[in-house]
């Protein structure tokens, strides 16, 4: 059996890089030769969940193809947030909980999809149903990995699969998940040491909506007036990833992780399209208040596609 590299989207965050090592780990325990891989490097909010619990973050790679003939892809699977070379290697597992979007494979694959908050909540399902342990540290990346995705189980992507999981994980990690939950959430808010550039595109995902390339970002904060006091630079930044990368529309969506409000930003085309998504018009700065509007999959994407598809 020839080694595999398991990985997560591109620009990742706590739980793309968390389900890889926890997928790889899981495969391992089952006969399978896999390395964690992460297509970027890890943001605040996930090193100080990999210090916190002692763990090394997986080693970046830029392609894949020069290493493997095969992958396991988790928490992602449409190919323009994936690896560049995706299109060269065979995709043997995916583990995901988005929706299924321009992915086909030539040859049938292992795939678990499903509508929960994280996809750690899944492969933390995954062991439970093989009765293979969960070691410490690695439960704890889990927990971290949950409590991101879900804004500390606030967010309406929660299942309550989400939440039992995290009671068990906080258990084998030996956490308070709420004081742990809080502390790790605010050590990723910490924007005066973020660039432009980390702000916008730091966790950022494109979507291919009706013909049209939409990138949407999304930076949590703790004071929506932290993000906008630098708006002139940032709309910058967006511009210049769009003339880079030909994207349509570049949306920023600022999240206050305390009061679960948010604030919209576009630049480029398609303005009419989102503000037909939410029902709001912009103001002169190019803003929307999306008051209890926290979750990119759930919240945001949908909307967005039945108004460009519409």
């Amino acid at each position: 059996m020839s080694k595999e590299l398991v990985f997560g989207h591109q620009n990742p965050d706590t739980d793309a890089i968390t389900a890889a090592m926890a997928f790889s780990y899981l495969q391992n325990q089952l006969g399978y030769e896999t390395e964690a891989v992460a297509l970027g490097e890890p943001n605040d909010e996930t090193k100080y969940a990999l210090k916190h619990f002692d763990m090394e973050a997986p080693r970046v790679v830029k392609t894949v193809a020069n290493e493997v003939d095969q992958v396991m892809l988790v928490d992602h699977n449409e190919p323009q947030q994936s690896v560049s070379d995706i299109d060269k290697v065979q995709v043997t597992h995916l583990v995901d909980h988005h929706r299924i979007a321009n992915f086909n494979t030539a040859q049938p694959l292992w795939a678990t999809v499903r509508p929960y908050g994280c996809v750690s909540t899944v492969i933390y399902e995954l062991f439970e149903s093989k009765h293979i342990d969960i070691p410490a540290d690695l439960a704890g990346m889990m927990l971290s990995a949950i409590i991101s995705d879900t804004l500390l189980l606030k967010s309406p992507t929660t299942t309550d699969h989400d939440r039992e999981a995290v009671k068990a994980l906080a258990k084998i990690a030996d956490v308070d998940y709420e004081d742990y939950g809080i502390k790790m959430l605010k050590a990723g808010t910490n924007l005066d040491a973020k660039s432009d550039n980390d702000i916008v595109d730091g966790d950022a995902k494109s979507f291919e909506l009706n013909g049209s390339t939409v990138r949407i970002g999304q930076v949590n904060t703790v004071d929506l007036d932290d993000v906008f006091a630098r708006q002139a630079d940032l709309e910058k930044e967006m511009q210049s990833l769009m003339d880079q990368n030909g994207y349509d529309t570049f949306i920023l969506i600022a999240t206050n992780i305390l009061n679960s409000d948010s604030d919209l930003l576009v630049v480029g085309g398609n303005t009419d399209k989102v503000e037909k998504a939410f029902g709001k018009k912009l103001n002169d700065a190019h803003r929307m208040n999306l008051p209890g509007v926290v979750s990119r999959k759930k919240q945001v994407v949908p909307p967005l596609t039945d108004a460009f598809e519409g």
